[in-house]
């Protein structure tokens, strides 16, 4: 066992005797552990401070939504989100020698997280989930989040940071990849600033979003299709929810075989969200669906390629051009979701019909 590891996870063990510390999960910005202890187990993350500039802001807006939850009903919540812990000194987090700071949260378990959607039961619990999130948080005042993320999902701001890494020496020599993606790039770049645009006419509404609502932050109970827990809070900001159903969409829809748009699992996931928060959604939140369902992985292969290009800074990487592959996964997931354009606007238009009549009923 690490001893340095150890000792800032007895900072929030209390008196109990921590038994092991193990890697969980496979995020590619924050480290993650899984502290195992004679009572109560919890997980132990070091928040990375060059993603999280303010890295307490994010445990303050935790503590907020804790509060929010508190002045609901208990038939009113369905999903748990993990408590914040604690040290010995009660603080909820601390920074270490090299000032890096540590926060630790509640162990949900018994459950487990998942790679990879098997089955439409699944896919309906994701988009009820998400949905009922959003519905929990639409009263909250967003003015009492902190921007943890200055930027974030503001795709025409990842744009400028690709023109300007462009500008500087590359940390890589180019080749037929690179000059395929800065193509694909070229071609779609007018498309950029769509839910920007609408957000600043105000069209599009700020609310509270997760921020990062990607499959494996799902937790489902052990041996069961039901999600009883949403966690990965750090990104939680007030924001678009497009950019939250955009992302999801990404995560759940992707078939990483042939880097295709499941468009039956996308209806899945879209007809339980609407189910659960159509109550909170306006017209134009719908006429944007489907540019948030292409936008977001258009930006997520903005930020892999530009990572890339700068020598792989952001996102963690197993090999040197991992990035360059994660690319041009995205860009052809957005290439057949654009091939899929008229079936996905035909079932936003069945949805939002199915969600008036609900309104209405």
């Amino acid at each position: 066992m690490n001893p340095v590891l150890a000792n800032i996870a007895q900072c929030f063990a209390s008196n109990q005797k921590i038994l092991q510390i193990k890697p969980l999960g496979n995020g590619l910005i924050n480290d993650t552990y899984w502290v195992q202890t004679q009572g109560d187990d919890f997980v132990l993350q070091k928040i990375n401070a060059h993603v999280f500039p303010y890295p307490e802001k994010t445990l303050d807006n935790l503590l907020q939504l804790q509060h929010h939850l508190k002045n609901l009903p208990d038939w009113a919540i369905r999903l748990k989100l993990p408590e914040i812990l604690q040290t010995t000194e009660q603080h909820y987090s601390l920074r270490d020698g090299e000032n890096n700071v540590w926060r630790a949260l509640e162990f949900i378990s018994p459950s487990e997280s998942r790679e990879t959607l098997s089955n439409p039961t699944e896919a309906a619990e994701i988009g009820k989930a998400l949905g009922h999130f959003h519905s929990l948080f639409s009263d909250l005042d967003t003015g009492l989040l902190f921007d943890t993320l200055p930027g974030f999902h503001v795709t025409p701001s990842y744009f400028q940071a690709y023109l300007d890494a462009s500008a500087q020496s590359l940390a890589v020599v180019e080749d037929d990849d690179c000059h395929r993606c800065q193509d694909f790039i070229r071609q779609h770049q007018t498309r950029i600033d769509i839910l920007e645009s609408a957000s600043q006419q105000g069209l599009l509404k700020t609310r509270v979003i997760h921020g990062d609502p990607k499959l494996n932050n799902f937790l489902f109970a052990c041996d069961s299709d039901v999600i009883i827990s949403l966690i990965d809070l750090d990104t939680v900001k007030p924001g678009l929810i497009h950019y939250d159903i955009g992302d999801c969409l990404r995560s759940c829809c992707h078939i990483p075989d042939n880097n295709r748009f499941d468009l039956q699992l996308a209806e899945v996931i879209l007809r339980h969200y609407i189910l659960e928060a159509g109550k909170m959604m306006t017209e134009a939140d719908y006429d944007y669906l489907y540019d948030a369902i292409w936008l977001i992985p258009f930006e997520l292969g903005l930020r892999f390629f530009t990572d890339y290009l700068q020598g792989n800074r952001y996102f963690k990487i197993s090999e040197p051009r991992e990035n360059l592959k994660r690319a041009i996964a995205q860009f052809e997931l957005c290439s057949d979701i654009e091939q899929q354009k008229p079936k996905l606007f035909n079932m936003v238009e069945q949805l939002k019909s199915c969600s008036t009549a609900i309104k209405t009923a």
